[in-house]
């Protein structure tokens, strides 16, 4: 088999899919696309293929790259190109959240699995609307029902899409509560001409 050709159709594959492609789905389309030919190509290979891509794609001549996210490998483009790019596609980006939605989810992602109940009882306010904003919008997804709890209130836990849109592969990618506090004090202290130094 010519690895370089099942190369240019594993790029051809990760370039058409809208969301990040599993390396295991990658290897069983190109084993189906190469159906006629007897040795098929294994997850090792296809793995060591999308490696050789990621290197060639961190080149500075290259305005986009490959990525891992989600659990699947996708297309991006580098960080420097955000602005310029996302006046053409203002409409593909999920709009901004509110202020209340986004307290909601930052709750969900640290805290969960977590109900309704303790969303609230952490921000002091009804958070229905703002749930059903982050089901909406795909970020949330409902992770079943606590037994333990009288009615079993529904459980809530950040999506895949999530996952894909902040482009992690898992939630430990995330920064940690006491980093987040610590550069939020260090920032406010520096622009509130009133902290004590």
């Amino acid at each position: 088999m010519n690895l370089e050709l099942v190369s240019l159709h594993i790029e051809a594959l990760i370039f058409a899919s809208d969301k990040p492609i599993h390396i295991q789905t990658i290897t069983d389309l190109i084993n189906n696309a190469f159906s006629f030919i007897e040795d098929k190509i294994s997850i090792e290979e296809t793995k060591g293929m999308i490696e050789k891509m990621y290197e060639k794609y961190q080149s500075p001549e290259f305005p986009f790259e490959i990525k891992e996210s989600g659990d699947g490998w996708q297309f991006l483009s580098k960080k420097e190109y955000f602005k310029t790019i996302s006046q053409l596609n203002n409409e593909k980006y999920i709009k901004k959240l509110t202020t209340a939605a986004l307290e909601t989810l930052s709750i969900i992602t640290y805290k969960q699995p977590i109900t309704k109940g303790e969303i609230e009882a952490i921000r002091g306010v009804n958070c229905d609307y703002s749930i059903q904003k982050l089901l909406d919008k795909e970020l949330i997804s409902i992770a079943g029902r606590d037994e333990e709890l009288p009615g079993r209130p529904i459980i809530y836990k950040t999506s895949q899409s999530f996952m894909d849109y902040f482009g992690i592969n898992s939630i430990l990618d995330l920064p940690k509560i006491n980093e987040i506090n610590t550069e939020a004090f260090l920032e406010n202290k520096n622009l509130n001409p009133l902290a004590t130094q």
